[in-house]
């Protein structure tokens, strides 16, 4: 057999077997069946990536895109490498902050559907059209392409990621767990921990999230893989009001990954928080220069504004603003990033109307909610916004964010108690969770002061105040005995081989049939029993 030839097949054996898709910015590929070990090199470290779901590196996508793009050429009617060039633009894309790219991602695999039409016979093209949908933020597509590859082919693991992402974008967080469960009776790599991860994060249960990021880091096997699983950490630690911890998981996945720009953000972030500002800045501007990312420039303006730059804010606010017009034209939706802008040094009704138009497309995760409840009180509206606050504050995450928009549109409409005791949580779960926001949480709990002695007034009707610790020589009231109260029941085990119960999560209504007010609703947890599996 002559080289050309080999090399043939070789390239064949690519395209076939890079079958699975790219989810959150995660290459993941079938592994070679042939005899004949890969040969080294950018393309064999893609391959080996296996049906794990490993990260990609850079390099290697970039190696990957060549390669398909000179076999096209020739070879044009080759569908599947169609799609593995439509996912490996994604992956650039999401990568490299470049947007530019989902117009390339989105014609590779549209001509790989017209070579090979239907989501059956052409599952890579359907899912990659779902991963770059959730990359555009537009969560609907993302849904109905990916429910339509699970549709042809339920066990088809790689489609669940993509599902979950969608379904967690449009606020259906009970599917989203039903999504993870098949996930893990499908697959028990390190995509399967690190989608469970996110998702018990979402829940509020950190214990359990954190556990599986650290099985995830256990059973990284590059170091992409590694810096991912450490990131996790570092997030986790920072929510809960751990810098220090935080800090030292984003040192050591930039030192697994140096050109991991989520931990240098991350980083960034957990710098603020210790106060360590001239090198929070530094690692900002290191972040953007590599990934020009909207939210990192608004971060870096929120940092710039708390420390009186006003100057150097504005200019970070107007790259928000010109990234976020980039983005738009390449198909992507930053309205709720927008938004967040707007509410906060821009226009208060402006995000509104934009997190109105959102929720009426069906995106109603909690951050659209609790977007749009501050977007409501700062636009002076704070009776409509708190049923938005209490709709993303009930879920369960552990957001000091969320806590104070909630506390201080309580604190607007008078609710002194829920008040005090949303912005005290703010506070207890991380007292550094916004330069510019923290300090008025705690100016906020100042101006309520602190809770009035005593009980009730005229609880027995001798109209006097009940003291809260009884007096050892005060009369009993009463001699029937008083119910007893329920025990409370114990928090999620930390253990990771069991999946905590979940708590009530609302569903999220066809966009069609959307109200104006958010609807509180009761559904079914996330079953555990798949999760004892693994």
């Amino acid at each position: 057999m002559n080289t050309q030839h080999t090399r043939h097949i070789k390239r064949a054996a690519l395209a076939t077997g890079v079958g699975a898709v790219l989810v959150a910015g995660v290459l993941v590929f079938v592994p070679d069946r042939g005899d004949e070990p890969p040969a080294p090199g950018p393309e064999a470290r893609a391959r080996a990536a296996v049906g794990a779901g490993a990260p990609a590196a850079l390099p290697d996508v970039a190696a990957l895109i060549r390669d398909r793009e000179a076999w096209l050429r020739k070879n044009p009617k080759d569908a599947e490498s169609w799609a593995v060039l439509g996912v490996a633009y994604v992956e650039r894309g999401g990568l490299r902050a470049d947007t530019a790219y989902y117009p390339k991602a989105e014609r590779a695999l549209r001509r790989s559907l017209d070579v090979t039409p239907g989501e059956r016979r052409n599952p890579a093209a359907t899912a990659g059209l779902a991963t770059l949908a959730n990359a555009r933020h537009d969560y609907a597509s993302a849904r109905k392409w990916g429910e339509a590859v699970r549709k042809a082919d339920p066990a088809r693991w790689a489609t669940y990621p993509v599902l979950i992402e969608a379904y967690n974008g449009l606020g259906d967080y009970v599917a989203a767990g039903k999504a993870l469960d098949r996930l893990r009776a499908l697959h028990s790599g390190t995509r399967g921990l690190s989608m469970s991860s996110l998702v018990y994060r979402d829940r509020g249960w950190h214990e359990d999230a954190a556990a599986k990021a650290d099985e995830a880091l256990m059973k990284a096997a590059t170091p992409v893989e590694k810096a991912t699983a450490l990131h996790s950490l570092g997030g986790l630690a920072w929510e809960r009001g751990e810098p220090k911890e935080a800090l030292r998981h984003y040192d050591s996945a930039l030192k697994a990954a140096p050109d991991h720009h989520p931990s240098l953000a991350g980083r960034a972030r957990a710098l603020v928080a210790l106060n360590r500002t001239d090198q929070a800045s530094q690692d900002y501007q290191s972040a953007l220069a590599e990934r020009p990312m909207p939210e990192y420039a608004l971060e870096l303006g929120e940092l710039y504004e708390s420390m009186g730059l006003d100057e150097d804010a504005r200019s970070q606010y107007e790259l928000l603003r010109d990234r976020t017009t980039r983005a738009a034209a390449d198909g992507v939706n930053e309205e709720l990033l927008l938004a967040r802008f707007e509410t906060d040094h821009g226009s208060p009704k402006s995000a509104v109307d934009r997190l109105e138009s959102q929720w009426r497309r069906g995106h109603r995760s909690m951050q659209v909610s609790d977007a749009l409840a501050w977007a409501l009180y700062r636009a002076g509206n704070a009776g409509k916004a708190l049923p938005y606050a209490k709709r993303a504050t009930d879920q369960g995450m552990r957001s000091a964010l969320f806590s104070y928009h909630r506390g201080e549109i309580e604190r607007a409409l008078g609710m002194d108690g829920p008040a005090r005791r949303h912005l005290e949580e703010a506070l207890r779960t991380n007292p550094r969770f916004s330069p510019l926001l923290a300090p008025k949480a705690r100016a906020a709990l100042e101006t309520l002061g602190e809770l009035p002695g005593g009980g009730p007034k005229d609880m027995y009707g001798d109209g006097e105040s009940t003291p809260l610790s009884p007096s050892p020589t005060a009369p009993s009231r009463s001699t029937a005995p008083s119910a007893a109260a329920p025990s409370a029941s114990p928090g999620p085990s930390v253990a990771s081989s069991v999946a905590p119960s979940a708590s009530s999560v609302p569903s999220v209504p066809s966009a069609s049939s959307a109200p104006s007010e958010p609807v509180s609703t009761h559904t079914a947890p996330v079953s555990a029993p798949s999760a004892a599996r693994n």
